[in-house]
């Protein structure tokens, strides 16, 4: 009778194609609705610290001495909660909302002390604003900094501790001390070198795509972008500048409106400005002049950072008109290019270097280490 089936494949054959389709599955593409899900810049957090091991209350004794002493220890140190900035973390969606150290033990006999409890690090992005009744309290903006969240309990005290010569037997010993609660609010600023600033459908995704790896949603309608990604341009001398693409802002965006303060917390790290500007518009300038108030009413003197126009679109007809008439209004170094099609995107890589390379010497000249990628 011949087979239904087909007859099974050599074992080092099933083992790629299984390893292969596994690959395959870990590398598809996550939609930006689905990012939106994983992409998480604030975070209200509750931290405890853990409690100290209570001392420990014993008489020593043994043959031929049958009152040895109060012999009690002291008990361990309840474990901290520590914030630490990793720059592979990039959200803070891994951030849990409640965190408690390990507890201290318990002093033992014969003079033990208990042992300390565990510290507990909690990971987060750089760049990461950790808030106290809307009060700043730490800024993680370096790689491995760290930030004591909640200190843990002293251990209690053994009935050895209270020994004197008034009092050879001491009865007394003391519980350890609960460890530190707080509600803190943790907030998330992109760290990136420069940031693409404009309104939406001005092609700031489509130019992060040209220029380096980065996959933000590109569509034909407004929000597409619905949270920051950052893009990293290569160079041959082997340097990284990062470039974070904004969601789209519009007016009023200072008063919350449209996507609004959310997003515009991010530029604020950002160490030089990128206007893109759509050159098909009527009146282009327009679009700039709208741009610089919405960051000047955010924060005052965000909008005059080192920046760059960048007019886009410059393969349609009516960009090529409305490119002069943008030069002669404005005063800042204007770069036309087309994010479609690749075209003048030179200029865009040298002027982005030499804004690097400025901001580079100016903070060794101040003695700061430069943001490195």
């Amino acid at each position: 009778r011949p087979h239904l089936r087909p007859p099974p494949l050599p074992f080092s054959t099933s083992c790629v194609r299984r390893s292969k389709n596994r690959r395959l599955r870990q590398k598809r593409v996550v939609s930006e609705r689905q990012l939106t899900r994983y992409f998480v810049d604030h975070r209200r957090l509750r931290v405890v610290g853990g409690r100290g091991g209570d001392g420990g209350h014993s008489f020593h004794s043994e043959p031929r001495k049958i009152f040895g002493g109060p012999d009690g220890g002291n008990g361990g140190d309840g474990g901290q909660v520590i914030l630490k900035a990793d720059q592979q973390m990039k959200s803070l969606s891994s951030v849990l909302p409640f965190y408690q150290g390990f507890h201290g033990q318990r002093g033992g006999r014969k003079n033990c002390y208990g042992a300390n409890g565990a510290y507990v690090y909690v990971k987060v992005p750089v760049g990461t604003l950790v808030k106290e009744d809307g009060k700043v309290v730490a800024d993680l903006s370096q790689h491995g900094e760290e930030y004591v969240a909640a200190y843990g309990g002293a251990g209690g005290k053994g009935n050895r501790f209270y020994l004197s010569n008034e009092n050879r037997a001491p009865m007394l010993f003391t519980p350890g001390e609960p460890g530190q609660e707080r509600v803190l609010h943790l907030e998330l600023k992109t760290t990136a070198h420069a940031g693409l600033v404009g309104f939406p459908n001005a092609g700031k995704s489509s130019l992060l795509r040209a220029i380096s790896r980065a996959k933000p949603a590109v569509a034909a309608y407004p929000f597409t972008t619905l949270n920051p990604h950052v893009g990293i341009v290569h160079y041959q001398d082997y340097e990284q500048v990062a470039v974070a693409d904004i969601p789209g802002l519009i007016k009023g965006a200072h008063q919350n409106k449209g996507l609004g303060v959310s997003f515009l917390k991010h530029i604020e790290r950002c160490r030089f400005l990128l206007y893109v500007v759509d050159l098909s518009v009527s009146q282009p300038w327009i679009q700039l002049q709208d741009l610089k108030y919405e960051l000047e009413q955010y924060q005052k003197g965000l909008s005059e950072r080192p920046r760059v126009v960048i007019g886009n679109k410059i393969d349609l007809p009516e960009s090529r008109l409305n490119l002069p008439l943008l030069k002669g209004q404005i005063d800042e170094r204007v770069i036309a290019l087309s994010a479609l099609t690749g075209d003048n995107l030179e200029e865009l890589f040298l002027h982005l270097r030499e804004l690097y390379d400025t901001y580079v010497k100016t903070e060794e000249s101040r003695g700061q280490s430069p943001v490195k990628w």
